[in-house]
């Protein structure tokens, strides 16, 4: 009998919906989006690090007054207990993933052997 990997997927995904990582996770997110002031420095954040992650990709320079912006909003942020909370939790979150990626993939790296970075 076939087994038809997306329907596989598509449990996993209601598992991870069902996790207390991803319940936790989707709980801060709303707790900084309703709080005015934090959602403004979040999304602050996340512009700055989409702007220097899309300039590293594209071979652009990150200019001295970028870097400093960047580390203004990383002191802010860490300061913001609502964000510092989301923040753990994407962390926790982003380990789960990558764990369930490894046990994905160990069929293919047993088969062509490790991959190295």
């Amino acid at each position: 009998m076939a087994i038809n990997l997306y329907d596989l997927a598509y449990e996993l995904e209601k598992g991870v919906r069902q996790s207390p990582e991803y319940i936790q996770l989707k709980q801060l997110y709303a707790e900084v989006n309703n709080d005015p002031e934090a959602s403004k420095v979040f999304s602050n954040f996340r512009d700055i690090q989409m702007n220097l992650q899309e300039k590293q990709m594209t071979g652009q320079n990150i200019t001295e007054e970028e870097v400093q912006q960047a580390q203004q909003t990383v002191i802010l942020v860490q300061q913001h207990e609502k964000i510092s909370k989301l923040m753990e939790a994407e962390q926790r979150m982003s380990m789960v993933i990558a764990d369930l990626n490894k046990i994905i993939l160990k069929p293919l790296e047993e088969m062509y052997g490790p991959v190295v970075d």
